[in-house]
């Protein structure tokens, strides 16, 4: 399977803890610090299956839990200290988990454990079939509530079986898969993003339009902030770079989740999902082909108590594809998953504005600088791919 997505990297001065904070735009556009009052991810598990997490960059000192490796020959423990050189999942598991220590970056959700679950490489090609499945099936066995896979390519018939095979496991285990959608700017699917089931995301940037580089189309779920996100370079990991991709779209959703999720533990998959759906910001027919059912905003559940997360045993995702594409032998039975029964869930009913995708507009959430200001924002999930250098 040949990788699909691409981030993008730009080596930036070191950076004060200030200096950091003001480059993590997404996290002041979320009402992070708020958010942070009432839920920080304790108690989640999120695995990364991506290239390996170095837990020894301080931002993720004391939050990586001992994992596994599917992907390299001799196998050993996902937790490659010191040797995910690309950074690649090791920025995945800081835009989740970071504590912003020594003025490093602090992530979405910085009480959660990160699960890492090495996969592949994200440079060049790569067939990630294997240990993915494998990966999706321990991560889930091993505590995980959220997978985050922020690596992906294009469909190859002989493989799909498998795919749907471990992400029904996960979803009838009751956990939330999140990938995402490719970063090619094109019509165009991305497994495992593609899979019935899985929470495909877009990626926005600052202004609240749709990135350019987000594969888009009828599977999109959610979007989320993708562009300007700061990272580790990938030389010694001693610099920090400006990021995007869906990738790192894919990484703040699976927080946003993980955010959720702490704060109303008794909550199945489904219903942290079904608020998710219902309180993204997108006006007029859901799911948009640019954005889904629209932006993630985590503060509209937590800070807002919007959301009604319904049925336990429903998954609003997999009824909505059903309703909207019905036939046996693609996707996971309704009944099998706790999918049966209503259609999709609506959008969010607050006033937003709406545009079309290249003109921006989508509303994502309240800059915590001002009470009136908002900003739209549509991400798609990055997925891991080849790296450049600006």
């Amino acid at each position: 399977m040949s990788a699909l997505l691409a981030t993008w990297t730009i080596a930036v001065p070191a950076a004060q803890a200030d200096d950091m904070r003001s480059r993590q735009w997404y996290l002041d556009a979320m009402k992070a610090d708020e958010l942070w009052k009432v839920s920080t991810g304790k108690g989640v598990t999120v695995a990364v299956l991506d290239s390996g997490v170095d837990s020894t960059v301080p931002e993720l000192h004391g939050k990586v839990l001992p994992g596994r490796n599917f992907y390299d020959p001799e196998g050993g423990t996902g937790r490659v200290d010191g040797r995910d050189t690309e950074r690649h999942g090791t920025n995945m598991a800081i835009a989740i988990a970071g504590n912003g220590s020594d003025g490093g970056i602090k992530g979405l959700a910085p009480g959660v454990k990160i699960l890492p679950v090495k996969v592949g490489l994200y440079r060049g090609n790569f067939s990630i079939l294997q240990s993915s499945a494998k990966g999706i099936r321990y991560a889930v066995d091993h505590g995980a509530r959220v997978i985050n896979i922020s690596m992906g390519g294009p469909e190859e018939v002989e493989e799909v079986p498998q795919w749907r095979s471990a992400v029904d496991y996960a979803l009838k285990k009751g956990a939330l898969i999140f990938a995402g959608s490719g970063n090619e700017g094109e019509a165009k699917r991305s497994y495992p993003a593609a899979i019935p089931g899985v929470i495909a995301i877009g990626a926005l940037d600052s202004k609240g339009k749709v990135a350019k580089f987000s594969n888009y189309g009828d599977h999109l779920t959610l979007a989320a902030p993708g562009v300007s996100v700061p990272g580790r370079c990938t030389d010694d990991g001693s610099r920090y770079c400006e990021t995007g991709g869906t990738s790192q779209a894919t990484a703040i959703a699976s927080a946003s989740a993980a955010l959720i999720w702490s704060a109303h533990p008794d909550w199945t998959a489904n219903q942290v999902l079904r608020v998710m759906m219902q309180t993204a910001g997108h006006v007029g027919p859901v799911p948009s082909k640019y954005i889904g059912y629209g932006s993630v905003r985590p503060a509209q559940v937590l800070l807002e108590g919007k959301g009604d997360p319904g049925a336990p045993d429903v998954n609003p995702l997999l009824a909505a594809q059903a309703k909207k594409s019905p036939g046996p032998g693609t996707s996971p039975s309704p009944e099998g998953t706790g999918a049966s029964g209503k259609g999709s869930d609506q959008a969010s009913k607050e006033p937003v504005a709406a545009a079309r995708p290249d003109e921006g507009g989508f509303p994502l959430w309240g800059i915590v600088a001002s009470a009136v200001a908002v900003v739209a924002i549509g991400a798609v999930v990055a997925v891991g791919v080849r790296s450049r250098r600006a």
